[in-house]
Parts: structure tokens; C-alpha cells; sequence
């Protein structure tokens, strides 16, 4: 049977734990037919590389820090080493500082307002361009979104960050259409990955999707958000881009 990514080679970033949406995207692809590599930085390359181990087949892992242009120039080069073209980016990034998440808002000062900012907003177009050498005549970036649409308890500059890789997303699109590109977010409901342990007062948000979303949710199953940004990767969706998909039970569409 043929699999929906036949053929694809892909770039996941952001596979840190087998509970990380991005290793249910890996996990996927691989299962509809691509072929994935994988990235990772610092301490957590190590980890990505013990994680990729439990994917169906096996994946190249990189080293790359969104952050740092060298790797950043390096990395289409690096990715030749193992294969010649890529078919699509998943971006799966976000940090903030700690005192970036919470409820004291305005007080939080600008140096760690722009580690959020670089690493969460910024990396959606810096990622994209390093990639871009090796996409061919179509392509698709996909990124991994929370609605930012309102404003969240806890979740901070985190929120603002995310919202400005929505804008971004969209100046993307415009601007890589004309040459094949697609971009494309999927907003996700509330998961238990690392990046939540992080969020103080998370389990406000588990109890907000299981009193509201139309569909319920579950959040521990990554596979809803993972089978959307697998389905954006492929060709299905060749006239969508600067689009945000929500894989969130419905919960986006309700009041109060």
C-alpha cells in the first residue's frame, strides 16, 4: 500500500522524548513512507540520539541550535552528507525562561523576553532558511503552534512568542509561495511534554479541555497533532499555506 509521505525526506526538529509531539511526527512519516532526520542541541543531543533508537527505522540525528548562525549555515551541508534534497521542515521549538512563564507579566526584563522571542519566533524563519537550499520545486514547513489568539494563564511570553510565529508563518508564506514552499502551523491542545512541565499552573489548562472541547482530549496522545502535521507535510494540501490548523478536540471553536 502506498503511504502518504512515499518517498519524502524530512527534517523534525524538537524529538526530545518519546512523549514529544515530534517523535509521533518521526514515528509516522516513517510508517507513511518517509524518510526522516532529526535534529538536536546541547545536552539534548545525546537524548535524541538514545530516542531515535525507538522509531521503526533508523534516523540520522544533527547537531543544531536554532540560535546559532553557524550551525544554522552549516546545516544544508551537513544534511548532503546523508541526502541530497529535503521535502519538509517540522519545527518543533520553543523556550522561554522560566521567569518568561507565570503571572507577573510586565515585570519580566527584555534580555529574557528575546531568549523567548529568538528561540520560539525568530528560529520559525531562520529554521526555514537553512533549509531552503535544499527544497526542491514544492516543499512544506509545518510548525507546532498553541492558539494565540487569547491570552492564557501562566503561559506568559511564551503566548506573545507564539503569536509572533503565527504572524511569521504568514510573512513565510507569502513570501516562499511563489517558489514552491508551503507553511503551514498546527495548534495542538494541551500535552504532557517536557515543554509543559514547565508551564506553572498546567493542569489549568487540562481541566479547561476537559470540561470544553467538543471532541474531549486526552493529554498524554500526541498522534491527533502528529497525524496533522504529517497530513500538511504531504501532498494533500497543495493549494493550503499561512494556515493554522487546530488538532485541539475543537476546543478553539467554543465559548464559555
Amino acid at each position: 500500500m502506498t503511504g502518504l509521505l512515499d518517498g519524502k525526506i524530512l527534517l523534525i526538529t524538537g524529538v526530545l522524548t518519546e512523549a514529544s509531539i515530534a517523535f509521533s511526527v518521526a514515528r509516522l512519516a516513517q510508517e507513511q513512507g518517509a524518510q526522516v532526520v532529526l535534529t538536536g542541541f546541547g545536552r539534548g543531543l545525546s537524548i535524541t540520539r538514545r530516542i531515535a533508537n525507538r522509531l521503526p527505522q533508523p534516523a540520522t540525528v544533527l547537531e543544531l541550535d536554532v540560535s546559532d548562525e553557524e550551525q544554522l549555515g552549516s546545516l544544508a551541508d551537513r544534511v548532503r552528507e546523508h541526502t541530497d534534497h529535503l521535502d519538509g521542515v517540522v519545527h518543533a521549538i520553543g523556550f522561554a525562561p522560566q521567569n518568561a512563564l507565570g503571572e507577573d507579566f510586565s515585570s519580566v526584563p527584555w534580555d529574557d523576553v528575546s531568549i523567548a522571542v529568538k528561540v520560539s519566533t525568530w528560529s520559525l524563519a531562520s529554521l526555514t532558511r537553512a533549509a531552503r537550499p535544499l527544497f526542491g520545486d514544492r516543499a512544506s514547513v509545518v510548525g507546532l503552534d498553541f492558539d494565540a489568539s487569547v491570552a492564557w494563564p501562566a503561559y506568559g511570553w511564551m503566548g506573545v512568542a507564539k503569536a509572533g510565529m503565527e504572524s511569521a508563518a504568514r510573512y513565510l508564506a507569502r513570501e516562499l509561495g511563489p517558489h514552491g514552499v508551503r507553511v503551514n502551523l498546527v495548534a495542538a491542545g494541551p500535552l504532557r511534554t517536557m515543554a509543559a512541565k514547565s508551564i506553572p499552573g498546567f493542569e489549568q489548562f487540562e481541566q479547561a479541555w476537559g470540561d470544553r472541547a467538543p471532541l474531549g482530549w486526552d493529554v498524554e496522545d500526541t498522534e491527533p497533532a502528529a497525524r496533522a502535521c504529517v497530513a500538511l507535510l504531504s501532498d494533500w494540501f497543495p493549494a493550503t499555506t499561512g494556515e493554522i490548523v487546530h488538532a485541539d478536540g475543537g476546543f478553539h471553536a467554543v465559548g464559555v
